[in-house]
């Protein structure tokens, strides 16, 4: 979003940016000229313990902004029942709708208001945003991300584009909403692929001075991302005698439980949480291998990152993933399995031809940008 920002015509267009939960570590990253409407924004990460207390401030408020306090209630008793049923209790899905009914609202008209996440954001935007026109973004899998038709209320009938970052996620959003094929577009992740190689020069990366090998992954610490499998195969790496430490860039709310297992597997000085980091960059290029191991991607930026800067790649053959890898090309899809996983990097490790092919074709890769934009501002323009 802040290099989608970056990107708009200020000559041409005012922008007026509402952040939901009204908080994180990249709210000094938003470009001076963007009309900020929260009334108050803070720095702090949202997965710190000072961070998680002020979400539940912003929640406990919203709960009693705008009024409508039964039907706030009422609102969660149905996803609480699904998501129970299926034995996946999603918090923040679960809460979506009360923050975004208890958000502020504003009394002007815009002509384009565009809902940059699903969730939370598609809610407000669709139900308490006046615009002439309005659009929206989906960067999941969606129903493997646990959304559901039920859950969304109908909040898609008030947009009249939906982007989805690729053809998969294109694909699984028509699955559930087929009768709004006809206005799913695809808008890939906006990659300002000059400033990354700029600052992946820049001081700063690993800190100890570890002569192994280094595994690398950047990602919030949640369930969708696959961390525990990802600890379990650190431990096959360990078992069959290679040396070498895995560093994992990013908070979330499995630090706890991922930190558990990995004492319960002896892994504290193997497997290595350094939370979220402000510049990652130097990291990827440091390491001897980026390994993404999810359970399901829209299409990841991390990934698209260690490309441009010449890693080579192993990630779980999952949607999402599919899209930005060529197997055996330039990089590796395996299955989400411990096993698989060690498999994969102890064959990458022990070929370093392959390995340094793959490195070549990751930095040579094209990431499609620009015709995407200018989908965008036409449909911008189509709101005067």
């Amino acid at each position: 979003m802040l290099e989608f920002l970056k990107k708009v015509d200020r000559t041409a267009y005012q922008v007026s940016l509402y952040v939901m939960m009204g908080q994180g570590e990249l709210i000094s990253k938003v470009p001076p000229d963007v009309q900020v409407l929260n009334h108050r924004l803070s720095s702090l990460p949202v997965w710190s313990r000072r961070g998680v207390m002020r979400m539940a401030a912003t929640v406990l408020a919203a709960f009693f902004r705008n009024g409508g306090y039964f039907r706030k209630l009422r609102g969660l008793a149905p996803n609480f029942i699904e998501m129970f049923g299926k034995g996946r209790l999603q918090i923040d899905k679960l809460l979506w709708h009360l923050v975004a009914d208890g958000a502020h609202r504003f009394e002007e008209t815009f002509d384009l208001a565009v809902a940059w996440m699903e969730g939370g954001s598609a809610y407000y935007v669709a139900e308490h945003v006046k615009a002439k026109r309005k659009a929206a973004f989906v960067h999941i899998v969606y129903g493997e991300a646990g959304y559901t038709p039920q859950m969304d209320r109908g909040c898609w009938e008030k947009f009249q584009y939906i982007f989805t970052v690729s053809e998969e996620v294109k694909e699984a959003f028509a699955r559930a909403y087929p009768h709004y094929k006809e206005k799913i577009l695809i808008f890939p992740n906006i990659i300002n692929r000059r400033e990354i190689i700029r600052r992946a020069q820049e001081t700063g990366g690993f800190a100890d001075d570890y002569d192994g090998f280094r595994l690398l992954t950047v990602g919030r610490l949640v369930y969708q991302k696959g961390y525990n499998i990802a600890v379990r195969a650190m431990g096959i790496l360990k078992e069959r005698g290679y040396r070498g430490r895995w560093y994992i860039l990013g908070d979330g709310e499995e630090r706890k439980r991922l930190e558990k297992e990995i004492a319960d597997l002896g892994l504290e000085e193997d497997f290595l949480l350094l939370g979220a980091v402000e510049n990652p960059y130097p990291y990827y290029r440091q390491a001897d291998l980026y390994v993404h191991v999810t359970r399901y991607e829209g299409k990841s930026i991390a990934i698209q990152e260690a490309q441009v800067l010449g890693c080579a790649v192993i990630a779980s053959d999952c949607p999402g993933n599919r899209e930005q890898i060529v197997n055996g090309q330039d990089g590796i899809l395996c299955k989400l399995e411990p096993e698989a996983i060690a498999d994969s990097i102890i064959g990458l490790l022990e070929d370093r031809k392959k390995r340094e092919m793959f490195q070549r074709a990751a930095g040579a890769k094209e990431m499609p940008q620009g015709k995407e934009f200018e989908l965008l501002a036409e449909f911008m323009e189509s709101t005067g």
